[in-house]
């Protein structure tokens, strides 16, 4: 294969990780799969242990950036410590079942797990609805936020990617 050949089929892997990632699949890592494989088929001519490690850095902080945003917004909307893992593990299994919508099935199951595994969890900590109700609110809004979080980190990981390629 060529050089090119290799090079555009990189950056279409790229544009289906940062897809997947909108999706709220593990598209950043995806893209250190696809970083080390163009390393390998190139004898690592390119792409070197400099541009392995920063990518895999940064699929790592995007991981961080995520769980951080969503519990961390769960807890400025005045949820407790158990809201916020509730935040953390309704997204996570929201997005594992999905809704059945094409396409963006995970990403709604996320929103609407993060929403209500916060809302679960502080109401059986407080028995407020209304205090449960804003917790909510605060882990959908932080889900949201973290994805965007995890898109920026992506397209900066692709960045780097393409830059190291093209060189």
């Amino acid at each position: 294969m060529t050089h090119v050949l290799l090079a555009v089929l990189l950056a279409l892997i790229c544009l289906g990780g940062l897809c997947l990632v909108a999706l709220g699949l593990p598209g950043l890592w995806l893209m250190v799969l696809a970083v080390l494989g163009y390393g390998a088929i190139t004898h690592f001519a390119t792409v070197g242990w400099g541009t392995i490690i920063t990518v895999v850095a940064l699929a790592g902080l995007g991981e961080v950036i995520e769980a951080w945003l969503g519990y961390g917004l769960t807890r400025k909307y005045g949820g407790s410590k158990r809201a916020g893992w509730g935040a953390l593990l309704g997204g996570l299994v929201g997005a594992g079942s999905g809704v059945p919508v094409p396409v963006i099935g995970s990403v709604i199951g996320a929103l609407i797990g993060s929403f209500a595994g916060a809302a679960l969890f502080e109401y059986s900590a407080t028995g407020h609805t209304h205090t449960a109700l804003r917790v909510g609110w605060g882990a959908f809004l932080g889900r949201v936020a973290a994805n965007t979080a995890k898109m920026a980190v992506g397209l900066v990981m692709a960045v780097v990617v393409m830059f190291a390629a093209v060189r």
